[in-house]
This record gives C-alpha cells, sequence and structure tokens, in this order.
C-alpha cells in the first residue's frame, strides 16, 4: 500500500518542487564556484607576492615567488609522511632557462624575504628577480648597492620611460602616417601604369609627393637615432647565487621591492596593475603587459555584429509574423532558422571564407583594389568578414525573439490601429515595432553573449595573435573594415594553448577570462537598462 503522505505529497507536486528547487541551487552554486575561481586566480595575478630567499641543502639558494604547492608520489603512492613541494616562479629566464622550478621542501633549510630583493619588469625576457650591484650611465658607475641604487633608478626611469613612449608614438603616428601615405602614392602611381599612363604632369606630381615624404622619413628616422642614443644606461644586478647580469635601462619597464610593501602599498599596486592591464599592448607573445588591443577588437567586432544582425533578423521576423502567407513553405523556413542556431559555429567560419572573403571579397579587390594585386585588401580576413559571419552566426536568435515578441502583441492592437485609418505600414513602425522593441533587445542580448564568447568563425575569417595597428585610427577613412583585429577569446586560446610558457601564461588565461565575462556583463547591462526604459515608456504611455 502506499502511504497515504507520501502519496498526497506526490499528488500535490511537492516532489517535483523540491528536485527544481535543489537543481537551481545546484546550478547556481557551479555558477558561483566558476565566478570564485575566476576570481581568486585572476585577481591574484596582479597581486605582489613575496619574493622569498630559499636556503637548500647541498648550498644551494633559490630566489623566487611562491605559486604553487603539491604532495609528491612515487608510482602512484604517497609516501609515508606525505612530502610536499613549492613551485617558484624564479624569472631570470636568460639566465636559468626557465622562469619556473619546483623545489622539495625537505630541501628547504631556511626560507627569508629579504627587503633588499627587486622585481624588475622587463620589455622582453619577463622578469629578472635579484638585488641592485650599480646603475651606470654614461659609461660611468653612478649609484653602488641598493640605497643608492634605488635613488638613480628613481631619477633616470622616469626620464627613460618618457623617451620610449615618445619613440613609440613617432613610430607608430608619425612614421607610421609617412608610411601610410607613401603606401597610397605608390598605388596611384600603379594604378596609373595599369591605365598605361607612365609619363606626364600627374605621374610627376605623385612622384615629388613621393620624394617629399621620403626625405621626411629620412629626418624622422636621424631623429630616431638621437633619442635612441639617449637610452644609455645599465643596470647591474645579481641572482641568489651572485651571478651578474647587465640589464640596459631602456628594456626596464619597472622595478618595485614587494617585500617592503604595505597593504596600502599593495592595494595602490593592484590598482595599478589592473589599468595596465586594461590599457597597454601586450609583450612577451601575449603572455604579460596588457590586452588592450583585444578588447578594443571585441568591442568593435560585437558593434558591428549587432549592426549587421539586428535589421536582418528584425526584418525577416516581421516578413515572417507579419506579411508572409503562413503555409507549407513559411514553415519550412521557421524549422530551417530554427536548425541554423544549431549549427556548428565552424561551419560558418567556413561559409564566412568562401564567400564573404574569397567571393565578395575577391570580386571587391578586382574592381576597386586593382592596383594593390596580387597583394589582397578585402580579400583576405578582417574585422568586416568576421562580424558579418558572427551575424549570420546570430541572427536565428533575433528572428525567434522577434517573432516571439510579435505573437504577444494582441491582434487587437493592429485592428484598432487600422480601424483609426493607419495603414498597414504606419500600424507596423508606431504599434507593433515599440510594443516589440524589449523581445528584440532580448534576441540582441542573447546573440551578442555568444558572438563575444565565440572563437572558431574567427580564427579563420580576420582575428590574429597580435594585430600591428587597431581597425580605427586617425588615417583616412578613419575606420579601417579590412584589417585583421584581436579577440579576447582567441587571446585567452592563444595563451592558454599555444603559448610554449605554460606556467608563464596561466595567470593571463585567467585574468583575461575574467576581463571577457565583465565585458559581456557589461554589454549586455547595457542592452538590458536600454530594454528596460523601452518597457518604461511603453507602460506610461498605455496607461
Amino acid at each position: 500500500m502506499k502511504h497515504p503522505l507520501a502519496h498526497q505529497l506526490w499528488k500535490r507536486g511537492d516532489v517535483f518542487v523540491w528536485i527544481t528547487g535543489v537543481t537551481l541551487a545546484f546550478s547556481v552554486i557551479m555558477v558561483t564556484m566558476l565566478v570564485l575561481c575566476l576570481l581568486l586566480n585572476g585577481l591574484e595575478t596582479f597581486w605582489p607576492k613575496t619574493l622569498y630567499r630559499f636556503s637548500l641543502k647541498e648550498d644551494k639558494v633559490a630566489l623566487g615567488q611562491i605559486t604553487g604547492r603539491e604532495a609528491t608520489y612515487i608510482q602512484g603512492k604517497a609516501e609515508e609522511g606525505t612530502r610536499y613541494r613549492v613551485q617558484l616562479k624564479q624569472a631570470n629566464r636568460d639566465v636559468y632557462g626557465i622562469d619556473f622550478i619546483w623545489v622539495d621542501e625537505d630541501q628547504i633549510l631556511d626560507r627569508k624575504s629579504p627587503s633588499q630583493a627587486l622585481v624588475i619588469e622587463r620589455r622582453e625576457w619577463g622578469d629578472f628577480y635579484g638585488f641592485i650591484k650599480e646603475v651606470q650611465s654614461g659609461g660611468e658607475v653612478i649609484a653602488r648597492g641598493h640605497a643608492e641604487g634605488m635613488a638613480a633608478l628613481d631619477r633616470l626611469l622616469p626620464r627613460i620611460t618618457g623617451i620610449w613612449d615618445r619613440l613609440e608614438r613617432i613610430e607608430k603616428n608619425e612614421i607610421g602616417a609617412i608610411n601610410y601615405k607613401l603606401e597610397k602614392n605608390r598605388l596611384k602611381l600603379r594604378k596609373l601604369a595599369l591605365k598605361g599612363i607612365n609619363l606626364g604632369e600627374q605621374v610627376a606630381e605623385i612622384e615629388r609627393k613621393i620624394a617629399g615624404l621620403q626625405e621626411e622619413y629620412k629626418n624622422k628616422e636621424e631623429g630616431l637615432v638621437s633619442l635612441r642614443a639617449q637610452l644609455a644606461g645599465n643596470l647591474v644586478m645579481t641572482t641568489a647565487e651572485g651571478t651578474e647580469k647587465v640589464i640596459p635601462l631602456n628594456q626596464v619597464f619597472r622595478v618595485y621591492s614587494p617585500n617592503t610593501f604595505g597593504i596600502f602599498s599593495k592595494l595602490r599596486f593592484f590598482g595599478g596593475k589592473i589599468v595596465d592591464f586594461i590599457s597597454q599592448d601586450p609583450r612577451e607573445s601575449n603572455t604579460e603587459g596588457g590586452v588592450f588591443p583585444a578588447i578594443f577588437g571585441t568591442v568593435l567586432m560585437v558593434f558591428l555584429m549587432s549592426l549587421f544582425a539586428t535589421p536582418l533578423g528584425v526584418l525577416a521576423g516581421f516578413y515572417l509574423r507579419e506579411y508572409a502567407a503562413q503555409g507549407f513553405f513559411v514553415s519550412m523556413v521557421r524549422i530551417a532558422v530554427n536548425n541554423l542556431a544549431g549549427v556548428p559555429s565552424i561551419v560558418f567560419g567556413v561559409f564566412g571564407v568562401g564567400f564573404f572573403i574569397y567571393f565578395i571579397g575577391g570580386s571587391i579587390d578586382k574592381m576597386f583594389f586593382a592596383e594593390s594585386l596580387p597583394a589582397p585588401t578585402f580579400g583576405t580576413g578582417g574585422i568586416l568578414w568576421a562580424s558579418l559571419t558572427m551575424a549570420l552566426l546570430t541572427v536565428p536568435v533575433v528572428i525567434v525573439s522577434t517573432e516571439e515578441g510579435l505573437a504577444s502583441v494582441p491582434k487587437g492592437v493592429r485592428e484598432g490601429s487600422l480601424a483609426l485609418g493607419a495603414t498597414k505600414f504606419e500600424t507596423t513602425m508606431k504599434v507593433v515595432l515599440p510594443a516589440v522593441s524589449p523581445s528584440i533587445l532580448t534576441g540582441l542580448i542573447l546573440a551578442m553573449a555568444r558572438a563575444a564568447g565565440e572563437v572558431a568563425p574567427l580564427m579563420i575569417t580576420g582575428v590574429v595573435k597580435m594585430a600591428p595597428a587597431l581597425p580605427i585610427d586617425g588615417f583616412w577613412p578613419f575606420i579601417h573594415l579590412d584589417r585583421k583585429f584581436m579577440h579576447l577569446g582567441f587571446h585567452i586560446f592563444d595563451v592558454g594553448f599555444q603559448s610554449p610558457n605554460v606556467d608563464a601564461a596561466r595567470a593571463m588565461v585567467f585574468a583575461t577570462t575574467l576581463l571577457l565575462i565583465l565585458l559581456v556583463l557589461l554589454l549586455n547591462l547595457a542592452a538590458i537598462f536600454l530594454r528596460n526604459r523601452i518597457r518604461r515608456k511603453l507602460e506610461v504611455s498605455a496607461v
């Protein structure tokens, strides 16, 4: 016999309530654990860790930051009295050959945190850990030891950093502009040559411009040589074992002593590292520095994708629901649209390469950029084709959400508008479209979230490991949709799975993943804010 209480609970559906509640709680816990994992591992990247000097057996020493700890096993079994080992980031890749080492704890005799131990962030070869021996400038020693050396660095590094920044501005902006103009004039000459015009005033004028630009380029190069001469100076460091290493001051990005930091100094350093991570370009094969080009590329790609997908999806949804005669053909179209949402993303990438890049881009090059051939302009991957590919990938979501929104608009609203003398178009634009706008924005939110995290289609339609220039700059026509771009999703894949230095890349993977989630969240919050605002307006107008 069935128990009366159990039968009553089953009949009322309380069991299903418990099951759904437990499932929801489990889902929330999993999401929370994921976010906490990313927060702890991502933000830890920017926190200044203590530098320890370990005295080891056999008269060995090691200087580094502890980055991990694990139990050691022999033939799959833990030894009696479980042993542990710690992972040290010893840096100094150009001295030791590797950044990270494992040290058995039973080999450690002593551990100290010397206040004079320094972290040197370099533009190349990663970090250097050690102690100041001397600072050289103009071929002479101007400081010896830690105190004098830090004082000398405080004087020299701001000037050297300023010169370095000026060098980068000249190379990227001024010399970049000259190279851009030279290339444009070269293409003009080639275009005239394709028409059979090799002589004449027009050709002579272009050649004079090229000669002037080449002279200007020569002057800029001479200025760069004089600026580089001002970067002279060396920092002589010693490792924990006493090995000397000469570091040119122009390769020093930042010098700090983490062992002397108080809590406020650590917080200030932590905030500065986050700002650098967001605002600077990558260094050391993307394992150090910032991710600004990837942030810019991701946001621009999502914006362009939304610009293409939204009108296409809304128009298709309106036609299927408002204008098309309902029947077998329309039903097949709806089934096809729903199935498109389940097609693997790489298939869209292959279609984007074949149709957008090879067919449309190649045709554009033949018609409008023949002088650049065989070097392609639009006939190769770029942010335009990547955005169009992602628009095709996400347009089914917009179509479905638009149709669902249209289905929720009462039929009487349309009939009332038509009864008052409005045309079908006026009813659609002034009555139905405002009412369905929240549903359209819901579809757009889902589309943006998917597009921001997709990687596979982008890998073959325009994304690169390191883009030489942003798609938007100060050169006419200012927006260069033919250029390749960086993307946070691909940056995570490249650093996490293509980097030869896995341990050094792990921290960057967590930090970039956390940033991508925050970026998607901000984009979605902006769309949600706009959707809620439209809903409030509709509620007020309805009253």
